[in-house]
């Protein structure tokens, strides 16, 4: 393989968000907008209840009460369509709720379980049931504001505008329907899922800060001497519940670090699953400071975000590309697709530093040291147990090998060394395999298309 100079367009740098990591878990939950959306129509009901009430009010001190009667003649026919709705709107939610179950159900039969979650994350479906059921809460609410008095003499209020008001929720409720179909259509098809995937894998590679630089090295496993840094003064153990480190409040750490004139180090990875009593932060350069003070830094959970988790697209590329070989499923297109986009991850993360991050207070001093997986461990994380699959898949074999092959390309050279080792290991997992010389040569053959 002949050594090129290769120009790739780094990956958008852009600084990371000085916030908790609240926004994203509660992308993470489907309670809160349906909530904050049935909380806000009671807000916008109140509003327009006023309106309707300060409506009645003027044509009432003007001595308008031929409109008034015209009013109350248009509520009660209006009566008769929120009540439609409102009976309407339950048979909607439950259609829509079925849908999604049925879709979760075959996504995580045919791709992985890990896939769920871009389910539980799609907007598309938390609007839909959120106007749902947001409609469904104010029809309740408007039948409560018609008033039984048929004078408009004495009548207090014509709910005038909340029926408009339902009939726009209506409408929206309809257009949000066909978007949920249409999206809900697309994520159970692999392509789209895949990409999602790759998508979420460079947004959390174009969050991740500056990585070691003359200020500090990769943190070793071994918790001694870190270059740099200085010896570990201290350690926090982690004394919450068990689970898998989901992310960390990197903005909460740094300040706590400047504050107290010292450097943590995170010693699990994001994605490690911690017991009670596992050390999590070392610190260099002084005390530890109080646990209050790092209570909630840390958040711990029963699944993988991909909030600051490098490794987790290529996991769930690895995974769907496994379940697509499996004798069960058998579909190597699928194990092609997702190794198009396991190709274009580590293309992309070729050239930039890894190994650690280095988070830095407002003066440009490293207060926190974050490990993130080194080169080697990604292309493991891709090709390791893919490509131990693949070697009775000519399609699939022949896709890998010409993913490796553009990546020796992209890679600088002290970079080359685990693509040329899962080359050979293929090419042997293939000669043992492959039953002639020519099923070999075709299997072994590089084709970007599997077999196109």
């Amino acid at each position: 393989m002949s050594d090129w100079t290769v120009t790739q367009s780094p990956l958008p740098r852009r600084r990371p968000r000085a916030l908790s990591p609240l926004r994203e878990h509660l992308r993470d939950t489907f309670w809160f907008a349906p909530t904050a959306a049935m909380v806000g129509v009671f807000v916008v009901w109140l509003v327009a209840q006023e309106l309707d009430a300060a409506l009645v009010r003027s044509l009432q001190d003007d001595g308008d009460y031929g409109t008034v009667a015209e009013l109350l003649r248009f509520a009660d026919d209006a009566k008769t369509v929120v009540s439609a709705v409102g009976s309407a709107m339950m048979t909607f939610i439950g259609v829509v709720f079925s849908i999604s179950l049925v879709a979760v159900q075959m996504a995580s039969g045919q791709f992985t379980p890990r896939v769920v979650r871009l389910f539980v994350r799609s907007r598309i479906t938390k609007a839909t049931f959120a106007v749902f059921l947001a409609t469904f809460v104010l029809t309740l609410l408007v039948l409560t504001s018609y008033d039984s008095t048929p004078d408009p003499r004495v009548t207090t209020s014509v709910p005038l505008v909340q029926s408009v008001l339902t009939l726009v929720m209506v409408a929206l409720s309809l257009l949000l329907f066909v978007m949920y179909v249409n999206g809900t259509l697309r994520l159970m098809r692999v392509s789209h899922v895949i990409a999602r995937i790759a998508a979420e894998s460079f947004r959390v590679a174009a969050l991740m800060p500056a990585p070691a630089d003359a200020e500090g090295v990769p943190a070793p496993a071994d918790g001694g001497r870190v270059p740099g840094l200085g010896p570990v003064t201290a350690w926090v153990g982690h004394d919450g519940q068990a689970g898998v480190l989901r992310d960390v409040h990197i903005a909460r750490l740094v300040r706590v670090a400047r504050k107290h004139g010292v450097v943590l180090r995170l010693v699990p990875r994001i994605g490690d699953f911690l017991v009670p009593g596992t050390p999590v932060l070392a610190v260099h350069g002084g005390q530890a400071p109080p646990r209050r003070v790092l209570r909630y830094a840390l958040s711990v959970g029963v699944e993988r975000t991909f909030h600051q988790d490098l490794g987790l697209g290529l996991r769930q590329l690895s995974d769907i590309a496994l379940r697509a070989l499996s004798s069960a499923v058998n579909d190597p297109t699928t194990a092609v697709q997702a190794l198009d986009r396991i190709v274009q991850i580590l293309a992309a993360l070729s050239r930039r530093p890894l190994d650690a991050a280095m988070h830095r207070d407002r003066r440009g001093a490293v207060r926190l040291v974050q490990p993130v997986p080194g080169w080697t461990e990604l292309v493991d994380l891709g090709f390791a147990e893919v490509r131990a699959c693949a070697a009775g898949s000519p399609q699939v074999t022949r896709r890998m090998l010409a993913g490796l092959d553009d990546l020796l390309l992209l890679a600088p050279p002290e970079r080359r060394e685990p693509l040329r080792r899962h080359r050979e290991l293929l090419r042997q997992a293939v000669e043992r395999v492959a039953p002639t010389p020519a099923d070999r040569a075709f299997a072994l053959s590089p084709d970007r298309q599997g077999i196109g």
